[in-house]
């Protein structure tokens, strides 16, 4: 069995995996992985990943270094099974990559525009040759109310639940609708224009914000919230040889 760690901005995943079949997630803290040894107790695993979007803690690092497993930590020399044409692949995410070998191992040979919606919204596009051209960077949900917040003299912390109508009736309305209209409107964009360059693209949602919307669009979206941990356990068997 392989081991998925992944350590995001806000927690941590861990994931077992029998080949490519998805068994469990567990959710844990980022900063001190307290679920990892009853985790690894429950499952026997052979080997294991690790990919971090942040500077990883002492106790983490102690976890890590007492696994008595081999344990790959994905970096920017690790080999992968699709081709990487960003330009500075050491200030890549690793949850970039992996959300689009994730995709990539699903449909080979088609074009796909990853959208991950995180702490970020990030979207990302692999062509139908299997080469990652790049991708974009925005503000994820929360980031959007806690800026207007925190940038404004006045305006209050919104949260994304709670009435929400075309036009804001009042200030909470207001900035709720913006925000998920804006939300809706950005992703709805680059759909449609990435389908207008490449008209059999397909479009995969991903992350950890819950959103929705209306697009005619819909028969070309897959849903898949842990298509990163598919990805990393992609990765992990590309570097011991599983093909």
């Amino acid at each position: 069995m392989n081991l998925i760690i992944d350590i995001g901005n806000t927690m941590a995943k861990l994931a077992a995996f029998e080949g490519n079949s998805l068994v469990e997630v567990v959710y844990d803290a980022n900063v001190t992985l307290d679920h990892l040894p009853l985790f690894f107790r429950k499952y026997v695993f052979e080997r294991a990943i690790v990919a971090t979007v942040i500077d990883l803690s002492e106790e983490v690092e102690a976890r890590l270094g007492a696994l008595p497993i081999p344990l790959l930590r994905l970096g920017a020399d690790t080999p992968l099974p699709v081709q990487n044409l960003y330009e500075t692949p050491a200030t890549l995410g690793y949850d970039r990559m992996a959300a689009v070998v994730g995709a990539n191992e699903q449909f080979p040979g088609r074009d796909i525009l990853v959208i991950d919606a995180g702490t970020c919204i990030t979207y990302e596009f692999i062509d139908a040759a299997g080469r990652y051209q790049g991708g974009n960077i925005s503000p994820g949900l929360q980031m959007r109310f806690k800026a207007l917040h925190q940038f404004t003299g006045r305006l209050p912390l919104v949260k994304a639940e709670g009435r929400c109508t075309p036009i804001g009736k009042d200030t909470d309305t207001a900035i709720r609708a913006g925000v998920l209209s804006g939300m809706k409107f950005e992703i709805e964009g680059y759909i449609s224009r990435m389908k207008h360059k490449y008209p059999e693209l397909l479009v995969f949602l991903t992350g950890g914000d819950d959103f929705s919307f209306d697009t005619n669009l819909k028969s070309i979206i897959f849903a898949d919230r842990f298509l990163v941990l598919k990805g990393l356990n992609r990765i992990l068997n590309y570097n011991n040889g599983k093909i």
